[in-house]
């Protein structure tokens, strides 16, 4: 059974897609924790980030890099948070998160809601400075 990023990818399921290559997907997260929120996946599915292959796993940081050091230009933040935690959806993502404060990372907080032409605002920011 494929994931729902898995659906992403083929476009059954639309996305705030934010930048892409052949490999790699990078989108706003539909339940973020600050605004700008992005989720960076491998096209391919897998489902833990360490079973990708060396060579995967390292173009896949480079290409989350790309992506983070742009939101860092173009959204109002300190820093772009990294997380890694792989439990909610079964296929390999980054948490690439705005932050102003450490409490900004924790997932134990409500997640946040933008309406619909908010969220366009922001991927086509970000798409618009890759």
């Amino acid at each position: 059974m494929s994931s729902i990023f898995s659906k992403i990818v083929s476009g059954d399921i639309p996305a705030y897609k934010v930048a892409e290559d052949e490999n790699h997907l990078a989108f706003l997260d539909i339940f973020p924790l600050a605004k700008g929120h992005v989720l960076v996946i491998p096209k391919q599915e897998t489902d833990y980030i360490f079973e990708l292959a060396s060579e995967e796993y390292l173009a896949f940081w480079k290409f989350a890099q790309k992506v983070a050091k742009v939101m860092d230009k173009v959204i109002a933040c300190k820093r772009i948070g990294v997380a890694v935690i792989g439990l909610e959806v079964p296929h390999a993502h980054i948490h690439l998160i705005p932050l102003n404060n450490v409490s900004d990372i924790n997932f134990e907080q409500p997640k946040l809601r933008f309406p619909k032409d908010e969220m366009q605002s922001v991927a086509d920011l970000i798409k618009s400075a890759i």
